[in-house]
């Protein structure tokens, strides 16, 4: 609490808000006044209450945090809270109250003026950074499956998909179900998460790891399907092409893709936990699932890409395999939570 109240009404204040629970937590702007930068930066981390300041104390105050290495957010109404406003990592002002100087000098503007929507901006902000993070995972590890199974295939001289077949891949699969993970809605303990540092990777927290092997389990099962198609086609194993296993592994990449973004959801918790139900998610499954059946059984898709109109034996296969990557990813996340909570 910065304030240009007195010590005592400033102290009483702050116990009642159980911001401090002794009075030597508090200081004044005259005491702030006779101590050096270095002083100020030990004394900064004891006092949680400063009254009777002026506006350059404001700004030492909010200067010395920020080189301890915190992130500071800064509030006021005033012209003369501008400049700690200004030099804050986010400085915040009172929509109603606040004067125009201090709206403009701020990063955000409480329309209502009211504290509590800091705290709903900030779980807001959680979440969307959330999303973001589970997005880029989701299609960094989609896309890796498609290029190590293209890749894999090539080293076996056979056709497992072709540049059309991810094509239709990228723009309908990844599409729609990526998008819903967008929409997504704040985890019920987003926000007793500790603050991430500002420097923190999108990959970190195991993420880039999660990425390449979850790429990896999926790129196999698709390749696996493949061959399964192969056997229940020509009745033997062999390094040699097949229509119906082209047909079971397009099946399988796309399905997969959908059965992953399901389970991102949540990068660490088990989505049979979760407090929430996506609908959009639920859409974007049934349209990509209707049109990728068409595409398989349909006369002129089957023919347009090279398709088998695959048995309910192989559709059962391939849909099996896909769903494998939603007990493999739980089972990953069930290991991580295990590994930190004994760390």
């Amino acid at each position: 609490m910065i304030t240009g109240d007195h010590k005592d009404t400033a102290v009483a204040i702050a116990k009642n808000l159980k911001i401090i629970e002794d009075a030597k937590q508090a200081i004044t702007g005259k005491e702030l006044e006779e101590l050096s930068d270095e002083e100020l930066k030990e004394k900064v981390k004891e006092c949680s209450v400063y009254a009777r300041v002026q506006p350059e104390h404001k700004t030492r105050i909010v200067k010395a945090l920020k080189e301890l290495g915190y992130i500071t957010a800064m509030t006021g109404d005033g012209v003369n809270d501008s400049p700690a406003i200004k030099s804050a990592d986010v400085g915040i002002s009172m929509g109603i109250t606040g004067t125009d100087v201090t709206k403009n000098a701020s990063d955000m503007v409480l329309a209502d003026d009211n504290f509590a929507t800091i705290v709903s901006a900030v779980e807001e902000g959680r979440k969307i950074y959330s999303n973001i993070r589970k997005l880029i995972q989701f299609q960094l590890s989609t896309n890796s499956a498609e290029v190590i199974t293209i890749f894999s295939a090539s080293l076996l001289g056979v056709t497992i998909l072709t540049p059309a077949h991810l094509l239709w891949i990228n723009m309908v699969t990844d599409t729609a179900p990526g998008l819903s993970l967008g929409v997504e809605k704040a985890e019920k303990n987003i926000m007793k998460k500790p603050p991430r540092k500002s420097n923190e990777s999108v990959f970190s927290d195991g993420a880039g790891i999660n990425t390449i092997w979850q790429g990896i389990c999926m790129a196999i099962l698709v390749i696996l399907s493949f061959f399964i198609g192969q056997y229940i086609e020509l009745g033997r194993f062999g390094i040699f092409e097949s229509s119906d296993g082209m047909s079971m592994a397009f099946l399988t990449m796309n399905f997969i893709e959908m059965f992953h973004a399901v389970s991102m959801r949540s990068q660490t918790e088990s989505i049979f936990k979760l407090n929430h139900f996506n609908w959009t998610m639920l859409w974007a499954f049934v349209a990509t699932t209707v049109i990728t059946l068409g595409v398989i059984y349909i006369p002129f898709f089957v023919n347009l890409f090279g398709f088998t109109s695959i048995n309910l034996k192989e559709f059962l296969v391939a849909f099996s395999l896909a769903f494998a990557i939603v007990p493999i990813i739980e089972l990953g996340k069930f290991i991580r939570r295990k590994i930190s909570k004994n760390s």
